[in-house]
């Protein structure tokens, strides 16, 4: 009897991690800079032309609430961990962003719409962190990670400018 209630829950346990584990494995795991909101949204979008757009507007986001933080009369007692943290979150998002196109290319799809919005949207995006990078305040609090923003920003700009170079213009219909 005893044996059978050991077997029973050794059983039990081994199927609950299994169990476990292949819900792990079925979702992928939630960047740690996206909200619950944010993942779901990426994870419910259909493309990789959404998904850029979708990391575009994080990171607009991102870097609206990073100048709202700067700017603030009374500081945060955390305040170089939250300046630090945004601009790592919208780091995330532009990298992330500039990994679709790969993904787009690979499938051979159509994001021309998608490359133009996220040029103009990160060429501005680089001008506010140079703005930074000039005469921020308190600039030695996050001078690190805003020049990583800065070149993840231009890596993101080169790779968008060159997938739209390269892709080939749409099928134009002829008229019979």
């Amino acid at each position: 009897m005893r044996r059978t209630i050991i077997f029973i829950a050794l059983t039990a346990s081994v199927l609950a991690s299994l169990g476990a584990a292949r819900a792990a494995a079925a979702s992928p795991p939630q960047k740690d800079y996206l909200s619950e909101e944010e993942a779901d949204k990426i994870r419910d979008a259909g493309t990789p032309a959404e998904r850029i757009k979708l990391y575009v507007a994080f990171a607009d986001d991102k870097l609206k609430k990073f100048d709202y933080e700067l700017n603030r009369k009374t500081p945060e007692r955390r305040r170089g961990e939250i300046l630090n943290g945004l601009l790592n979150a919208y780091a995330g998002c532009v990298d992330d962003g500039a990994d679709q196109i790969a993904v787009a290319q690979e499938k051979q799809m159509d994001i021309r719409e998608a490359l133009k919005l996220m040029l103009t949207k990160e060429k501005e995006f680089l001008e506010a962190l140079q703005k930074y990078d000039k005469d921020g305040p308190e600039l030695d609090t996050y001078r690190d990670t805003l020049e990583d923003a800065i070149e993840g920003t231009k890596d993101a700009l080169s790779d968008a400018e060159e997938a739209l170079k390269e892709m080939l213009p749409p099928p134009v219909r002829r008229k019979q």
